[in-house]
């Protein structure tokens, strides 16, 4: 599956299309501007969508050899008022033993993999443009983003984002979470990428993370793989589906036709 173009739409947009060049310092700051807007757009849309999220994390030997894994299946739903809400409809018992999952990597799960920033997020991160990329021919705007301050009790990204020139809104992330944890905590760098639901936003439908964690007395590998899958708006037969991941109950849907 292509990630990132998948359901690509790339005309008719106002701004990417007028700037091929480098932008100055000026149209830079309307550019973060205008896809912080987006995303706090984008961010309201989301709510209004239930999906299935499917995570698994594992430990692995020198060789590359699975030797403990972690998995969650949740279906995710928000209220009106923006509350997530978690129904867990699979979770075999954890085997990992090299090393546990704490509250940061589930908060990390949860908010900084499918990293979203607003505009009310702008002010707690230094933004800094770093040029034009192409992803899957998708022309990009790439930006590192890093926290200005870490406060107690919050999970912030550190990365780089890549955003659309034509759609204005994030569509990878790569990175990892970052706040204040006591002790011997290490968290690995992920990619998050994400694709067009329903001709308009760009939702996260995978996460991975392949990495060795240094702790203070010895190397770990492990991998993360995290998958959005089958987004569906409240009130509405249109199922975008990702995956292998399928509710038995759930009757057939029409695959929704590319743009």
């Amino acid at each position: 599956m292509r990630l990132v173009a998948f359901f690509a739409i790339l005309a008719g947009a106002d701004f990417g299309a007028t700037i091929a060049h480098d932008p100055s310092p000026s149209e830079i700051d309307d550019i973060i501007a205008k896809f912080a807007a987006k995303e706090a757009a984008f961010q309201q849309a989301r709510g209004n969508y239930t999906y299935r999220q499917d995570a698994s994390v594992m430990s692995l030997s020198d060789d590359g050899n699975v030797t403990g894994k972690w998995q969650e299946v949740s279906d995710i739903v928000f209220t009106p008022e923006g509350k997530r809400t978690d129904r867990v409809v699979h979770a075999p018992m954890s085997t990992l033993e090299a090393f546990q999952l704490d509250p940061g990597d589930i908060q990390d799960l949860r908010d900084v993999q499918p990293f979203v920033l607003t505009t009310s997020e702008l002010p707690k991160y230094y933004i800094r443009y770093l040029g034009r990329e192409k992803l899957d021919e998708i022309s990009c705007f790439a930006f590192a983003v890093k926290p200005k301050k870490l406060e107690s009790g919050q999970r912030y990204f550190e990365g780089i984002v890549w955003v659309d020139d034509q759609d204005l809104q994030i569509v990878k992330s790569y990175g990892r979470g970052v706040g204040i944890m006591k002790g011997d905590h290490q968290y690995p760098k992920f990619e998050t990428y994400r694709e067009q639901v329903d001709g308009k936003y760009w939702f996260p439908t995978y996460t991975i993370a392949n990495a060795t964690l240094h702790f203070q007395d010895h190397d770990q590998r492990m991998k993360m793989v995290v998958k959005y899958q089958d987004y569906k708006q409240f009130k509405s037969d249109t199922t975008i589906k990702y995956g292998d991941v399928e509710d038995p109950n759930k009757p057939p849907a029409t695959p929704p036709k590319k743009q």
